[in-house]
């Protein structure tokens, strides 16, 4: 049961962190469900899972493994593309859009490129708190 958790913790935790994730950006902006699997936006789903899977990890294994120090490698790699490669991809998006529209290029040859693909700080935080908060709920619940 304790390997099963490893990947089955991290995993549910991301399912309830996108699925909070919904709730609050269709409070705020209609229910649309193409936005389900939106990125960016409050709290962020790549924090929460990659910081669930070093705590279940770190707590399964204990901290001095080489299995921990990977979980922590990778989610230092996902909270580094959540926070910071992709609001470059970001930028690109809206300097691409704004060269289309002072060239008056046609927009349906050049669509409107999205400009928000990244998180806010604020959004990676509450991730890793919204991660941490479950992972530890679900160890408790599950008895490890």
């Amino acid at each position: 049961m304790e390997n099963l958790a490893i990947v089955f913790i991290p995993v549910l935790v991301a399912i309830i962190t996108q699925v909070t994730k919904f709730g609050l950006f269709s409070l705020k902006n209609g229910l649309k469900w193409e936005y389900f699997f939106t990125h960016g936006h409050m709290p962020s789903t790549h924090s929460a899972f990659a910081i669930s899977l070093v705590i279940i990890v770190g707590f399964l294994e204990t901290i001095v493994t080489a299995p921990f120090a990977i979980a922590v490698a990778l989610a230092v790699i996902i909270i580094d593309d959540a926070l910071r490669l992709r609001m470059y991809l970001g930028d690109q998006g809206r300097y691409l859009n704004m060269l289309v529209e002072n060239l008056n290029l046609d927009a349906s040859k050049y669509p409107r490129l999205k400009e928000r693909v990244g998180h806010r700080t604020s959004e990676v935080i509450v991730g890793l708190i919204f991660g941490s908060a479950l992972s530890f709920l679900f160890i408790f619940i599950f008895n490890f």
